[in-house]
């Protein structure tokens, strides 16, 4: 029961991290980078270690070959003298020495060899990672890109629903008014049509009355004849009509 527990205690852990790591991927690569970094200084010790082993050998190398050549001279000079013994002695001596030279020297190439191995490695594997890096930058960048894209293209779908919908209330909008505008258009009518017209065509009629008469007795006092309403005769049955003015003599 309690592994159970644990098991499902670290399986919510896990998707908690991976939500963690898919929010904010840069950490995550500023992470990767630093464990980077500390992979390339533990290399680097490994490979100065590598690099002392060479030196070393390339000491000892220095030294037995100083050796072989005093053993060399000291032999040849027992021998030249005749003290058989004593260079035969440095003759044994000087075989170990060549041999350990030879195994010195198969160590040192050996070893010079793995060193510039090694070193090519490490740059592969830094360029390696450096192109991984910087791959994954602009991966990330790529990403902030199109979410943004994403977010501006779901804000403008948004924008023209609202748009529509604006629309719809507008539309509504002007039909209210245009309703409104027919029913102050009818009341006007309905106002205009209610007028009395009766008495002012009553009115109308008086006041020309009262323009005839006065012009009657104008042209009364002044001696005018007035000439009729009613449409002229043709010229050649018309009677003659008095003109207003003096009379001719």
């Amino acid at each position: 029961m309690f592994g159970r527990i644990a098991n499902l205690f670290r399986g919510f852990l896990g998707l908690f991290i991976s939500g963690l790591e898919r929010r904010n991927p840069e950490a995550l690569l500023e992470v990767e980078k630093e464990n980077l970094r500390k992979q390339i200084a533990q290399y680097n010790t490994g490979l100065a270690s590598h690099a002392g082993l060479c030196e070393r050998l390339m000491q000892q190398i220095r030294k037995l070959e100083a050796e072989e050549r005093d053993l060399r001279a000291k032999a040849a000079a027992h021998l030249k003298a005749g003290n058989r013994q004593a260079a035969g002695q440095y003759a044994l001596r000087l075989q170990t020495a060549t041999r350990e030279l030879e195994e010195n020297r198969m160590q040192l190439q050996q070893a010079e060899t793995t060193y510039k191995d090694l070193t090519k490695a490490r740059d592969v594997a830094i360029s390696s990672a450096k192109a991984q890096i910087d791959s994954l930058k602009g991966a990330i960048e790529d990403m902030k890109m199109k979410k943004a894209m994403a977010e501006m293209n779901e804000m403008a779908s948004g924008m023209i629903t609202q748009i529509g919908g604006a629309g719809d209330t507008m539309s509504r909008l002007h039909e209210m008014v245009e309703e409104e505008r027919n029913k102050a258009a009818g009341r006007a009518r309905m106002a205009r049509d209610s007028i009395n017209m009766t008495e002012v065509n009553l009115k109308e009629n008086e006041q020309e009355a009262l323009a005839d008469q006065a012009l009657a007795d104008f042209a009364a006092k002044e001696g005018f004849a007035i000439p009729s309403s009613a449409a002229p005769l043709p010229a050649e049955t018309a009677a003659p009509i008095k003109q207003m003015g003096p009379q001719a003599q």
